[in-house]
């Protein structure tokens, strides 16, 4: 009998020894995350990027058809225009166009008016760097903390937690067998309404210059959801820089 136990309490630290020879930290989930999407060399390579694709926007009065662009620029500048066609509820044509320089933010909204981002969401923008915020978060101040592992479409999902020096707390989550990302979770400060968690679910890669892209996210939050399919991806296409900066008054 006392045998037999020694044999399983072998048994179970051989076993322990194994859980703790397989753990990972953060850095090493970060590498092979950068790795699956084409290396560092291939990321390093890229000093901008331009996105066309349609929106499917969805309300309760339906789903809402649109299209997108996004035009990104080193080190963190982000150009969304977005329309989307009201006619279905009956308004006309919704245009908004979000503009980020890398220092301040505004946007031209033909519903509810031109502003200026402010507060959480600018803190969040600046926080975005081009092509991937893991690549230098070091440099930025920010510091990442790997969680405990999650099941995402039944698949396992290693979560990296993204502290920056200010803004929002970003957790992404990264497949397991692939080491691509599926989904990002980050709670956001809007000045009307406050606090907004908001998820975003990657799939449909394609390599794109040795880069894998995804074609297709899902962006869900208590206030609004919605499907972005990519259609077109250029990099290190020339981009006027005008396009990231607030409009010139008239």
């Amino acid at each position: 009998m006392k045998i037999a136990a020694r044999r399983l309490l072998a048994v179970a630290m051989i076993l322990g020894c194994a859980r703790v020879a397989s753990a990972q930290t953060a850095d090493e989930v970060i590498e092979k995350y950068l790795a699956a999407l084409g290396g560092r060399a291939a990321l390093a390579k890229l000093t901008t990027r331009s996105m066309v694709g349609t929106m499917t926007l969805t309300t309760p009065g339906g789903d809402v058809p649109g299209t997108i662009e996004v035009l990104n620029q080193q080190p963190n500048k982000v150009r969304t225009l977005m329309k989307f066609d009201l006619s279905a509820l009956g308004a006309g044509q919704l245009v908004i166009d979000q503009r980020f320089d890398g220092t301040t933010g505004y946007v031209l909204d033909s519903m509810r008016g031109n502003r200026d981002i402010t507060g959480n969401q600018l803190e969040n923008m600046k926080n975005a760097a081009f092509p991937n915020p893991f690549v230098s978060y070091k440099e930025r101040g920010a510091t990442v903390e790997l969680g405990e592992k999650e099941k995402i479409n039944g698949r396992d999902a290693y979560l990296l937690i993204l502290k920056p020096k200010s803004g929002s707390i970003a957790r992404q989550f990264i497949d397991a067998e692939s080491y691509l990302p599926v989904k990002l979770v980050v709670k956001v400060d809007l000045p009307e309404v406050g606090e907004v968690e908001q998820t975003s679910e990657f799939s449909e890669y394609r390599e794109v210059d040795g880069v894998k892209i995804p074609f297709r996210v899902r962006v869900t939050s208590s206030l609004q959801s919605f499907t972005i399919s990519v259609a077109k991806v250029e990099q290190n296409v020339k981009i006027d820089d005008a396009l990231f900066s607030k409009p010139a008054s008239k």
